[in-house]
């Protein structure tokens, strides 16, 4: 007999709590804690609604990605009681516990071990047992809590409660309550025959017959759980504590490099862990420019990390784990005996990268923009390849000022550049120029009020090309008179 474990995680406080998203017109209830649920508040109502009844209600803003992220570790986190479980669409867990229910005890000791390991975690849990997952979703969620029900109790225990609780749709739960049907007896004892021809366009997961014969075992209902995450790690476990890793370094790193190997990937990002006997663990962590699984190579990155490892009075366990991997092929080697120039920049980055931090090797990321400062960034150079400068029209200067310097403008000839200008306590006359050019605000990043600006070339005597724009134009709303300012060096 299949049985099928369900659960959702709600927060189980004394105050009413809802948690909002936004909605159609204005924030909406997502979900809420047991107090508010008391107080008759009800998800997908409109938050400024349930606040003018309930002046006390404490609301927060629903981290959605946050929960689906939740949800998912938790998935692969219940595999401690069963190796089938998959998230249901309602943030709940789903498992199916065929066979491993004597492993702890029995159905009710297993059920006791879930909502304890919950309750640990800060987690309420709603849990049912039951032979299908429609009856035990049903039984979590509108029946009492702990539920247990056998395959004879089935159509008993789903009897007295409302048809919502087969997942339909609001529309299709409405117009069953219109007929009369609001409990899922009332719907396993109407004839079929009428319904069937009602229903008969509706999707077969929100065709009521059709979840009701799920819910009683009378159609197949299967699990389709996610694969566990595949782990890469090697271990050496010793027969008593040492202090020093390095000896065990070598065995460790060949034995993580032959497995990635046999399923063609390279490390990425790789963790290195001793467990003290104290109980007590230190960890170490590399990224690497490129997917590798050269020992090697891999090898070098420990060079200097090893002297800031505390081992305590020893350890006897170490562990070394491909967090991030990528494929990585099977390549022959050049037959001309060449080195791959790509393969040694990576190591070099990877070796600098492991001694003066992931911050401090980078390199030039471009950005299409039209300020200039903000055309070119720095990256960390483990996060990605450097990327080619955007194509440019108008001749740039050599070095850029960030921030630019204001000059004071001496004189200036009307719609042009400074006739004379003062910058650093010297005083500069132009003798030619071109221009303007004309760099308008960037209105998706830029504050209100931002003024455009007019960019000069401008060549002054002793042959010194600098690179002037004045901030706005006269009479423009947003400021009082242009200033200028020097913003790069010609050479």
């Amino acid at each position: 007999m299949r049985r099928t474990s369900q659960y959702r995680t709600l927060p189980g406080n004394d105050v009413p709590v809802v948690l909002s998203r936004d909605g159609a017109h204005g924030p909406v209830v997502h979900s809420l804690n047991n107090a508010a649920l008391a107080r008759g508040i009800r998800a997908d109502s409109r938050v400024v609604d349930v606040q003018a009844i309930h002046p006390d209600l404490h609301v927060e803003t629903a981290d959605t990605e946050g929960d689906r992220a939740l949800i998912l570790r938790l998935v692969h986190w219940a595999r401690r009681w069963c190796p089938w479980t998959v998230q249901d669409v309602d943030h709940g867990l789903i498992l199916d516990v065929t066979g491993a229910a004597h492993l702890f005890g029995g159905e009710a000791a297993l059920l006791r071990d879930m909502y304890q390991r919950f309750a640990l975690q800060g987690l309420t849990a709603r849990l049912a047992l039951a032979p299908t997952r429609g009856a035990a979703q049903a039984l979590a969620r509108y029946g009492t809590a702990h539920t247990i029900c056998t395959s004879g109790d089935v159509a008993a225990a789903l009897a007295p409660l409302p048809v919502i609780a087969l997942r339909l749709d609001p529309q299709a739960a409405r117009l069953l309550n219109r007929l009369g049907l609001k409990t899922i007896g009332d719907l396993a004892h109407v004839p079929r025959t009428a319904l069937m021809r009602r229903f008969a366009s509706t999707a077969a997961d929100h065709n009521p017959l059709i979840l009701l014969d799920r819910a009683l075992g009378q159609a197949p209902d299967p699990l389709n759980a996610p694969p566990d995450h595949r782990r890469f790690m090697a271990r050496s476990r010793l027969p008593e504590p040492v202090v020093d890793p390095v000896p065990h370094l070598k065995g460790l790193i060949t034995d993580l490099c032959d497995t990635l190997a046999q399923a063609e990937l390279g490390a990425r990002q790789l963790r290195f862990t001793i467990y003290r006997i104290d109980g007590e663990c230190r960890t170490i962590r590399f990224a690497t420019a490129r997917a590798s699984r050269d020992p090697a190579h891999i090898l070098r990155l420990f060079d200097g990390k090893l002297d800031t490892l505390d081992p305590g009075f020893g350890f006897d366990l170490l562990t070394l784990e491909a967090t991030v991997t990528e494929p990585v092929s099977l390549i022959q080697d050049s037959l001309n005996g060449k080195r791959d120039p790509s393969g040694d920049v990576a190591g070099l980055l990877d070796r600098l990268t492991a001694r003066l931090g992931p911050d401090k090797v980078t390199w030039s990321a471009w950005i299409e923009t039209h300020k200039p400062e903000r055309v070119e960034g720095r990256i960390s150079a483990l996060r990605g390849a450097p990327t080619a400068p955007p194509t440019l029209t108008r001749e740039r200067p050599l070095r850029i000022l960030d921030p630019a310097e204001e000059v004071r403008v001496i004189y200036a000839v009307p719609e042009g550049p400074p006739s004379q200008f003062r910058w650093r306590r010297v005083v500069y006359q132009t003798l030619r120029h071109a221009g303007p050019e004309r760099i308008a605000p960037e209105w998706w990043m830029d504050r209100p009020g931002t003024r455009l600006r007019d960019y000069y070339k401008v060549e002054v005597q002793g042959g010194r090309r600098f690179w002037l724009y004045r901030e706005g134009v006269v009479q423009d709303g947003r400021g009082d008179e242009p200033r200028w300012f020097l913003h790069g060096f010609f050479a």
